[in-house]
């Protein structure tokens, strides 16, 4: 059961979280239109289109900054709590301070059931529109870096399929030096190889151009050659160089069954994509500790008043930051750990939380 003193606390910390957000997000908006309004007009942008674009943007921003806009909400409303006596007057009538922090709780775990279901269903279409915005119309040549690297293009279909281009064309769907090899364990069973290689969408076919078939047999091997012939494969050919930020646009089970796809194939992006799955689950939990910092450092009457606590929060919240896209990026360039870059801000937080939550309790 709720006390009147946890409602309270409760619909303070729900109230300061989501005026946070209403006066932040707004902020975002207009120093994002005056950054881009000379390319959307430069390029003709449809107004429905840029409407879209700042909606999509508002779910992007929010999610990305949302340990930031909930440690400082919380440092605020309970600097007021402090520098107006009302948590030396709970405390003082022998409530102990982790009682004290049961509203503070339960308000992290709407906010992070919140966050966890909008990561899983709602950012990821955010995310597809918002990303798609930036390459169409504010990035120059952003429709080739949407691709990212598609030369050298090696894939591993299925467990007896192996594919390679040496370079693909995402405008003319073409990819050139074309090479399908099959396996029957470690024994080749056929090579095809072609000069170029189209995908023709109507049919759902290839055109192989140069088409060269070899079919190893035990008493002779088949060639088949041909100058121009039709294909249908399993593939397309927009699946072998998926677009740079891809894995910010599926769901929870497209996420997951892409990364297994992915392992098979040999992609050298997967530590982008296993950084992408982790954050879905480490974002949430970051809104206990920050939370369980932020009532350990504000809920102290200091010389500096709320000033100082929000500096404190202020300069905490940015490190966490920090150490995340650190890390993150770190995982992506090497062969660091994904899973450990991408928990090791609520780490190395979560150790500062139990310390500052037993000097509080002082």
């Amino acid at each position: 059961m709720l006390t009147i003193l946890d409602k309270y606390i409760l619909k303070r910390y729900l109230a300061t979280f989501g005026a946070m957000l209403l006066m932040f997000i707004p902020i975002g908006i207009i120093i994002d239109v005056s950054e881009k309004i000379n390319k959307m007009i430069e390029n003709k942008v449809p107004f429905t289109d840029v409407a879209i674009y700042y909606y999509n943007f508002t779910i992007y921003f929010a999610n990305a900054l949302f340990p930031i806009f909930l440690f400082l909400s919380i440092i605020w409303f309970t600097s007021k709590l402090a520098n107006n006596t009302e948590i030396i007057a709970i405390l003082s009538s022998g409530i102990s301070f982790t009682r004290f922090l049961k509203p503070y709780i339960i308000g992290a775990s709407i906010v992070s059931v919140l966050v966890l279901l909008m990561g899983f269903y709602v950012v990821p279409k955010a995310s597809e529109g918002f990303n798609n915005f930036r390459y169409t119309y504010l990035r120059s040549g952003g429709k080739e870096l949407m691709a990212g690297d598609n030369t050298d293009v090696y894939r591993q279909l299925n467990d007896k399929e192996f594919l390679y281009v040496s370079n693909f064309n995402t405008a003319s769907k073409m990819a050139f030096n074309f090479v399908l090899e099959k396996f029957d364990k470690e024994k080749m069973v056929s090579k095809i190889t072609a000069s170029r290689i189209k995908w023709n969408e109507k049919d759902s076919t290839y055109t192989l151009y140069d088409y060269a078939k070899r079919t190893v047999g035990k008493l002779g091997d088949k060639i088949e050659i041909s100058p121009e012939k039709k294909v249908k494969f399993k593939f397309e050919l927009k699946d072998l160089t998926p677009v740079v930020y891809i894995a910010e646009t599926l769901r929870l089970g497209d996420l997951i069954d892409f990364i297994d796809t992915e392992k098979k194939r040999g992609s050298s992006n997967i530590n982008i994509y296993l950084v992408v799955l982790y954050k879905k689950f480490s974002i949430p939990v970051s809104a206990f500790i920050l939370t369980i910092i932020a009532v350990s450092v504000s809920s102290m009457k200091r010389r500096g008043g709320m000033g100082m606590n929000l500096t404190i929060g202020i300069a905490v919240a940015f490190g966490f930051v920090f150490f995340d896209k650190i890390f993150g990026v770190l995982a992506e360039k090497s062969t660091f750990s994904p899973f450990l870059a991408v928990w090791f801000s609520n780490i190395i937080f979560g150790i500062l939380a139990v310390f500052l939550l037993r000097n509080a309790k002082r």
